[in-house]
């Protein structure tokens, strides 16, 4: 369909609650979806929410098949939609790892993270998921729902001294985000 433009940290429309989705399997939801998709793709994104374009509705996009040049040490995650999520933490463990997001270009920082979650939602068709992860896997997804409660990643960052510009931290990564 189309790249849409990826708002920037500043922008208010970023800081909403987003509203559930009422209507699955309709032509508008496809659309968006196809835009996020496309959008995501174009700039090599792990991940993307529709608040990030500027789209008030609780849906998400995150994974890939390939590996993703943003983050090239981490693993696979499998490409899926989720339509008015909900992550329910298992267990009190959590981890930090670093964090990039493509509203908050040129920076990363550690994020904790609950370590294990549980996540449902619902597919474009209105069809349930629920899946147990771990690891990255659950981190790209709690950074993603973020998203739909009004939080980019730098509100979740305990420890700043962890926490600058993409190109001083991790040049390799910088480079491969330019091409």
């Amino acid at each position: 369909m189309s790249v849409r433009e990826i708002l920037k940290m500043g922008d208010a429309r970023l800081l909403r609650v987003a509203e559930p989705v009422q209507a699955f399997d309709t032509p508008e939801l496809h659309a968006l979806i196809a835009d996020m998709r496309d959008t995501m793709a174009a700039v090599n994104g792990a991940g993307l929410a529709a608040p990030q374009i500027g789209v008030n509705l609780q849906v998400v996009i995150f994974g890939s098949t390939a590996r993703n040049p943003r983050y090239p040490d981490r693993p696979q995650v499998p490409p899926t939609l989720l339509i008015n999520p909900v992550i329910t933490p298992l267990g009190a463990d959590e981890e930090e790892d670093w964090e990039g997001c493509l509203s908050v270009p040129g920076l990363r920082g550690v994020v904790p993270r609950w370590a294990h979650i549980r996540y449902t939602g619902w597919d474009e068709k209105g069809q349930p998921i629920d899946r147990t992860v771990a690891g990255f896997h659950a981190r790209v997804v709690q950074h993603e729902c973020d998203h739909l409660i009004g939080k980019l990643y730098p509100m979740r960052v305990r420890d700043f001294s962890r926490f600058g510009f993409t190109e001083v931290l991790f040049p390799e990564i910088s480079a491969a985000e330019d091409d």
